[in-house]
């Protein structure tokens, strides 16, 4: 093979990595390229009070340090918040639901010129006292409880409205950190140009209808803000945002691409990694995407039709966990292709 088609070849490779990745074929491409079988099964244990080691943490700050100039994908850690001092984060108890008020000053957290491209609430969940649950129902039993996140505004009456932010199901006889996705909650406080704190609300309810479901949903409880609660850990707010002075590029899509009618592009396509919970770090990356068409030449026996596709990609440091028998180990590795750095028009074919 002569050294064009040598060439040919690896762009073709890199047109079609990068033009099939999405979200969804996120997590299949990262296990083709560490070599691994299958997603690693992992124990509740095993997320619990993870610490990264320090040789671990080194080489993939050198890696990251090896991609600075792409480094603009990469949200950084704007800043982990703990609630306002002195507030004792109020929870009431009803029948069939346990709210708990949540209070985080966001003054000044976030920095001028960025994008909030990732929010995450961090619950501590205490364990269960199993002596003091309801007895089982062998026809229907419970083992969830279902969580929901509301963002509270107050409205100048003084009532409050709330938007549902994220909602799960949490297992009710499991403890540990639950983490919960409240970036809209952070995107609806910076368009009502509030000065005042973030006000957010959690709402513990039973799984289904029926008294036995939310009598069971009553034995969860997380740490509070207050003080005089010593619990291993208070809720956090973790904020991750992009630096837009280095962000953009020439060759960036415009509001047009939106509309489907621009020239060939790169748009901006963030994938959130909160649901992969054996990779550790980034908790996100800006990946971005072709799109946009080209212009088509006059036809000539054996070319193709001229799309937008990926001309040149960087890789993503990333730190993970994988199972080594009984045992769960730490890494860091570098994905090939995963940011896509320049689109051009490609001949297909």
């Amino acid at each position: 093979m002569d050294l064009r088609c040598a060439w040919m070849l690896c762009a073709l490779c890199l047109v079609l990595t990068v033009r099939a990745f999405t979200q969804e074929r996120f997590e299949e491409a990262v296990l083709k390229q560490l070599g691994l079988s299958e997603v690693p099964k992992l124990h509740s244990r095993d997320l619990v009070d993870v610490v990264i080691p320090e040789h671990v943490k080194n080489k993939y700050m050198s890696m990251l340090k090896r991609q600075r100039v792409k480094r603009r994908a990469l949200p950084s850690l704007a800043g982990i918040l703990r609630g306002i001092p002195g507030h004792t984060g109020d929870v009431l108890y009803s029948d069939t639901t346990t709210r708990q008020k949540l209070v985080f000053d966001m003054e000044g957290r976030i920095p001028k010129n960025s994008e909030v491209t990732m929010a995450e609430l961090k619950l501590y969940k205490k364990p269960v006292d199993r002596a003091n649950l309801p007895a089982r129902q062998s026809h229907r039993p419970v083992s969830n409880a279902r969580v929901s996140v509301y963002w509270v505004q107050q409205q100048h009456d003084g009532t409050n409205s709330t938007s549902l932010i994220d909602s799960r199901l949490v297992p009710i006889r499991e403890s540990g950190w639950k983490s919960f996705d409240v970036t809209q909650a952070v995107h609806y406080w910076l368009r009502s140009k509030g000065r005042e704190p973030m006000l957010l609300e959690v709402r513990i309810e039973g799984e289904r209808l029926g008294s036995h479901a939310s009598e069971m949903a009553k034995a969860v409880r997380f740490a509070s803000q207050d003080p005089r609660d010593r619990a291993l850990g208070k809720p956090e707010l973790v904020l991750y945002t992009l630096n837009l002075d280095d962000y953009g590029s020439s060759g960036d899509c415009r509001e047009e691409a939106v509309l489907g009618k621009s020239t060939c592009c790169r748009q901006k396509h963030y994938i959130s990694l909160r649901d992969v919970p054996w990779i550790l770090e980034p908790a996100g990356f800006q990946a971005f995407r072709c799109s946009g068409g080209c212009l088509q030449p006059p036809r000539r026996p054996g070319s193709g039709q001229r799309s937008c596709a990926a001309a040149a990609s960087s890789a993503l440091p990333i730190i993970y966990l994988v199972k080594r028998g009984n045992h769960t180990e730490i890494e860091a590795a570098e994905l090939p292709n995963m940011i896509v750095e320049r689109c051009s028009c490609v001949a297909d074919g």
